[in-house]
């Protein structure tokens, strides 16, 4: 088994900790790059003494918290209805609000602004328009709030069912009024799935490029991401101070998982001793309508009015001739199937990727799990494997981005990645790597080592072992954790935009650039066929995992 931890460990080494250690070298050597190791600390002094700091400081975290505290206001009243009610519907509105997270945020800002601008398509339909809103730090705050609380509503609503109303009941019967039931009760019992899912919103709102450069910078609302990428993109090329600020980014999000881990166990949450009891969700009665009419205006906002205007402006021969059924066609499209328009080769190499990205995570994933779940590698190595295999969560887009790029733009390595699509791929590796991680561990801490043991003594290689006793086992949730990867690989824009390689495009920059130069029709015809294609992919993989038995039902 030894050799499994030694291949492991070289690959999380090569993927996860080398970008991070030139990330930290090059904030502390400024002219690493020239191989000097002169003027030590020299980016931090100056980072300190910069102006701009603060404010990026604070922009920063005033959107990470702001995105956290109206992604809960929304999701934690659709969790409660969801979970304790018998609410009509409900599957269909668990579909719908999947696809918020599903439609790439860069677009989402994308359909906000063509609706909300002068002569926009709210303009066209009703003579108003939010210009003056959308553009502003609240625009952009709701935007991406719009996007990701989806993540707090499915873990919310998944915890709350599976906790049910029986203490709360208990309460009830010893006197507790509604209020001091939820507040006192149901909220501190649901508090982990809380914490973690407002982490995860945190994180993901730090580390968006997309919806900050497309509405944040025409109102000069820079933060850490935006203004790493202006260092990187405009000239004089500051590295140092890049990476300076890669740090900042980093020790906010780590600062963050911090203040999780101590929510989640300082204090005890079990509330299931042993079989638990069924689900048994209150009716609605005359709350009926208004609980429909929330979720109703929330699928409203968030999934039909940005879904729409992609689709009116990708089927629009012209922004200008407006919503007319005399302006409907498909000039966007054939551009798009145009030999010579770049869209679909955009769009297979994102495909490419997103595939490279969801087997390569599978792979170096599942055998990290297997090598720290099953203690195969002992000690340090053990604490080593495990923090490398993790250290992924709290490693914004951004960071991994200039990490690749001062790891691997180096002659002293003979033969490199960088200006190539395979950059691309380690990066999206390590950005995804907690998935197959996490689901793999959770599925081997249910098997018995015994097995293993048994396989052993009948003479099973370690290869024998994972191939014919381990992985059947874990595949179910290793082949969900690799639909997860491929589904957020497809639609991934940091690092495709920091790291691809000349002439090659994904959809994501391709789409972005369309935005930039003036063209939104293609790149709107171009995200519908993405769209579609990755969610009918995802479909047809998961249709014939569940028909192997792969997948439960």
């Amino acid at each position: 088994m030894a050799w499994i931890g030694v291949l492991t460990a070289i690959a999380l080494l090569v993927v996860v900790a080398l970008p991070l250690a030139f990330v930290v070298l090059q904030a502390v050597f400024p002219d690493l790059a020239a191989g000097s190791m002169t003027g030590a600390f020299k980016p931090v002094v100056d980072a300190l003494d910069d102006d701009s700091l603060p404010g990026l400081l604070g922009n920063t975290l005033g959107l990470g918290l702001s995105v956290c505290a109206g992604s809960l206001a929304l999701a934690l009243p659709l969790a409660a209805l969801r979970a304790f009610t018998r609410l009509p519907w409900a599957a269909f509105w668990d579909l719908l609000f999947l696809i918020p997270f599903m439609l790439p945020p860069y677009i989402g800002a994308f359909a906000w602004a063509l609706t909300l601008q002068p002569n926009g398509y709210l303009a066209q339909a009703t003579g108003l328009y939010g210009a003056s809103l959308l553009f502003s730090r609240a625009g952009v705050a709701a935007v991406m709030v719009l996007h990701l609380f989806p993540v707090a509503y499915f873990a919310i609503s998944r915890t709350l069912a599976a906790l049910g109303p029986r203490q709360a009941e208990a309460a009830r019967v010893c006197g507790a009024g509604p209020l001091r039931r939820a507040l006192r009760v149901t909220l501190p019992m649901s508090l982990p799935a809380i914490a973690g899912s407002m982490l995860l919103v945190f994180a993901l709102s730090i580390e968006e490029y997309g919806t900050p450069a497309a509405l944040g910078k025409p109102i000069e609302f820079l933060v850490l991401v935006t203004s790493i990428e202006e260092r990187l993109a405009e000239w004089p090329i500051d590295l140092p101070g890049a990476a300076v600020l890669s740090l900042v980014l980093l020790a906010l999000a780590a600062l963050a998982f911090l203040a999780q881990h101590r929510v989640a166990t300082r204090r005890d949450y079990t509330s299931v001793t042993g079989k638990a009891a069924a689900p048994t969700p209150a009716p609605l009665g005359p709350w009926r309508l208004p609980a429909l009419a929330l979720f109703a205006a929330t699928g409203l906002v968030a999934v039909v009015v940005p879904v729409g205007a992609v689709l009116a402006t990708a089927f629009s021969e012209t922004l200008s001739g407006g919503l007319a059924w005399s302006n409907m066609g498909l000039r966007h499209f054939r551009a798009v199937l145009a030999p010579d328009s770049g869209a679909l080769q955009a769009l297979g190499n994102s495909l490419m990727l997103a595939c490279g990205a969801a087997v390569t995570t599978g792979v170096l994933g599942g055998l990290a799990a297997f090598v720290t779940v099953r203690r195969h590698a002992q000690g340090p190595a053990a604490g080593l494997l495990d923090a490398l295999a993790t250290l992924p969560n709290a490693l914004p887009g951004m960071v991994v981005a200039v990490g690749m790029i001062l790891a691997w733009n180096r002659e002293a390595w003979g033969i490199t990645v960088y200006n190539t699509p395979w950059i691309l791929l380690l990066a999206y590796t390590c950005l995804l790597l907690p998935y197959p991680v996490r689901n793999v561990s959770a599925s081997l801490r249910q098997i018995s080592s015994g097995l293993d043991d048994a396989a052993r003594v009948c003479g099973a290689t370690p290869a024998m072992l994972l191939r014919r006793v381990v992985l059947p086992l874990v595949w179910p949730s290793l082949l969900v954790s690799m639909l997860m990867v491929f589904a957020i690989a497809t639609r991934e824009l940091v690092a495709s935009v920091m790291l691809a390689p000349s002439g090659f495009d994904t959809v994501a920059t391709y789409v972005f650039n369309q935005f930039i130069q003036g063209s939104p029709g293609t790149g709107m015809a171009l995200s519908v066929f993405a769209i579609f294609s990755s969610t009918a992919l995802l479909i047809a993989l998961y249709t014939g995992a569940r028909r192997r038995g792969s997948i439960a039902v």
